[in-house]
């Protein structure tokens, strides 16, 4: 028999905040399921029952991670709000996510890494990227068809976005003191609406 629905999905939550704290610490090679039973306070048994592997655990809370962040995207993607304002909410949710996420920077990098060699992985980063172009593109057509924007080519101005958000959280890796994420973000992305204001 199956557990009840909300104590299965609740659960789910707990393992997945545990297995995020373990994997902060110590790295997905390094972390064991051992490790996370330990974090949790479940038995082995019960760890199993809802993620059968490591790579599970992985997988989840990338989807996690993605999920909460494109909620909000798709709120902002069918306002009525202008495109700028609408690009404008597009990183202040960006921003939050950011905030929400730096004690697990460690975590998303290693997603990063991982991709490099499993498949799966460079598979689910892949479809998270284009459900950011998915909602920046037409955002940006909007602005094009509107007047508001010159004619720019939507996938470029897409890829100038993301580039501003991973490149900034990139510099701030290397150098804490050099970077303000918020402030810069801010700063280059209306650098970028500058540009490309009719």
């Amino acid at each position: 028999m199956s557990p009840r629905e909300d104590v299965s999905e609740e659960r789910k939550e707990q393992i997945l905040d545990a297995a995020t704290e373990v994997f902060a610490q110590k790295g997905f090679d390094h972390a064991r399921m051992d490790d996370i039973v330990e974090e949790t306070g479940l038995s082995k048994g019960a760890l199993y029952w809802y993620f059968k592997s490591k790579d599970d655990i992985i997988f989840g809370i990338m989807d996690r991670l993605f999920r909460l962040e494109f909620r909000e995207l798709e709120e902002i993607k069918q306002s009525e709000s202008s495109a700028t304002e609408a690009l404008r909410g597009f990183t202040e949710v960006a921003i939050k996510d950011i905030n929400r996420m730096v004690h697990f920077m460690p975590i998303t990098y290693e997603f990063l890494a991982l991709a490099f060699r499993n498949k799966l992985v460079q598979k689910a980063i892949k479809q998270y990227m284009n459900s950011y172009v998915s909602i920046l593109d037409p955002l940006i057509q909007r602005g094009v068809e509107s007047g508001e924007f010159k004619k720019v080519n939507p996938r470029e101005v897409s890829a100038a976005v993301g580039a501003i958000i991973e490149g900034t959280m990139l510099l701030w890796v290397y150098d804490r003191n050099l970077i303000e994420p918020e402030k810069n973000i801010r700063a280059s992305i209306t650098l970028l609406l500058d540009g490309v204001k009719a």
